[in-house]
């Protein structure tokens, strides 16, 4: 710890992404990357866009993309919000809508960074145990609160939430904003995005880099009522009014535009997960039923870690959590049928080595 430090960064236990070791060549199963390159005309907007307008700063309102991204989820411009990845916009809502005089309620297995945002901005997480299956107990979340964040499907179990069970969460906290993170929602779920105009509580977040190949390229989304919306631009333009550059800009719009690209690759993605899932399981793998573009897995006989470092030792990273309850569960990314062969064949070596 630095002398120089504040006592906040002090006490801050940061977010830890998965890793990218350097030492050789590896099968990256780790950080739920799409396996397919992005749309050839998000490369082809970004090399038009990589000339000599570099020296003048981006729109501040990114309103080419917000226009688009209205018009794709059928919203108004003033009910969408644009910025540098998912990650940004959560952090950005969390100063938002939270209040820091009462409990934010998220699972007490999700997204890690929840916990990072809470303590950043002094709010009081109340984490809401997951039953023996990973299920969210919707009951759990109402009361005296100050908000509520649920990834949807959850991460890292991968499960999904329905619709349905959306609405019921929505319709026992009127009075407090809940947050839906769909980070993975393309890959089987149904978004919550078109009960916009029922519930002004609501906002969606969602992100261009696993459905859309952009984890490098850091585009995110909010959508809610016009109120919320104004509520991110006050924290953004307090915070950086520029969060989108020139070339991230255009490369979104023509994302979001080829809507056949992107059902090409995400179809790709669910029937290898889905094959790999009936490989899994018939090793006798424990897996829960995933809606995302990851599984989660544990074997009845083999600890998670010991897979995890035999794994890395055979050229294969996958995503293990030194964490109460998911100790004995890693979370393996779905990538293009010849890595998953590779990954499914060195999960056979190792078995037959610890058997």
């Amino acid at each position: 710890m630095s002398n120089f430090w504040s006592p906040l960064a002090a006490s801050l236990v940061p977010y830890v992404p998965g890793e990218q070791p350097k030492d050789k060549s590896y099968i990256k199963l780790n950080t739920n990357e799409n396996p397919y390159p992005p749309s050839p005309k998000v490369l082809e907007a970004i090399a038009e866009a990589a000339n000599s307008d570099l020296r003048l700063y981006p729109d501040p309102t990114c309103g080419a993309l917000v226009q688009e991204a209205a018009r794709y989820y059928g919203l108004s411009p003033k009910q969408t919000f644009v910025g540098n990845g998912s990650d940004e916009i959560l952090a950005f809502a969390f100063a938002a809508f939270f209040d820091p005089a009462k409990p934010v309620l998220f699972a007490d297995i999700t997204y890690s960074f929840y916990k990072v945002y809470a303590k950043m901005y002094g709010l009081q997480p109340k984490l809401i145990p997951l039953n023996e299956e990973f299920d969210i107990p919707l009951e759990q979340f109402e009361g005296e609160h100050g908000g509520i964040i649920i990834p949807n499907p959850n991460a890292p179990t991968a499960k999904l939430l329905p619709l349905g069970d959306i609405v019921t969460l929505l319709e026992r906290n009127l009075d407090q904003v809940v947050i839906i993170d769909e980070a993975y929602i393309d890959f089987g779920g149904e978004s919550a995005v078109k009960l916009i105009d029922r519930y002004p509580n609501l906002l969606v977040v969602q992100t261009l880099s696993k459905s859309r190949s952009l984890a490098g390229l850091r585009v995110g989304f909010a959508f809610g009522s016009e109120e919320l919306i104004q509520g991110l631009d006050r924290i953004k333009n307090s915070f950086n009014s520029y969060t989108m550059d020139r070339l991230a800009l255009p490369g979104a719009v023509a994302a979001l535009q080829d809507e056949d690209y992107f059902k090409e690759t995400t179809e790709k993605v669910i029937r290898t997960r889905d094959r790999v899932m009936d490989q899994l399981l018939g090793m006798g793998f424990i897996a829960t039923d995933s809606k995302a573009n990851f599984v989660f897995i544990s074997h009845p006989a083999i600890a998670a870690e010991q897979l995890f470092i035999q794994l890395r030792e055979k050229g294969v990273l996958v995503r293990y959590f030194a964490s109460p309850r998911i100790d004995n569960y890693l979370r393996v990314s779905i990538g293009t049928d010849e890595e998953m062969d590779t990954f499914i064949g060195a999960l056979k070596e190792v078995i037959a080595e610890q058997t």
